[in-house]
């Protein structure tokens, strides 16, 4: 493991890991920029398992509503690449968060791409905004990024 992966894994020890399948590449033979919203996405959907978040949405239907998104490109991806995924969680609010992308690249052993996405708590019920649960707020500060 070089310097640059024990560092990444020092600041986020908890990454997604997810492998680039040849299907994520595009016609210019690298990873198409929408795919790194799934990559935020199955990173922030493994943040969400954690937090106990799908059980309230089955219960009290209140549930994580994407309000905004934004990924910054910086290194082009092809396949074969491991990438780690790091969430970091900023601007909690009343009803919502946002939370940051770092995606590293095993291959290149560099940062290839960072992101964020703002998150509103929704009650699908009222259709309206929902206050963060104390568990959540709990979860997500403890998560805060520097």
């Amino acid at each position: 493991m070089s310097d640059a992966q024990k560092a990444f894994l020092t600041q986020f020890p908890d990454a997604q890991p997810i492998d680039v399948a040849w299907s994520d590449m595009d016609a210019l033979q690298h990873v198409n920029n929408k795919v790194y919203f799934r990559y935020f996405e199955i990173a922030r959907i493994e943040l969400f398992a954690r937090t106990g978040l799908f059980a309230a949405l089955e219960s009290d239907k209140i549930g994580p509503v994407l309000a905004d998104n934004y990924a910054r490109y910086k290194r082009p991806v092809t396949y074969p690449d491991h990438l780690l995924v790091g969430v970091g969680v900023s601007d909690i609010t009343d009803t919502g968060f946002v939370t940051h992308y770092t995606v590293f690249s095993t291959a290149q052993q560099a940062v290839a791409c960072e992101g964020r996405v703002r998150t509103v708590m929704f009650n699908f019920k009222k259709n309206e905004k929902a206050p963060l649960s104390d568990t959540l707020r709990a979860f997500l500060q403890s998560r805060l990024k520097a």
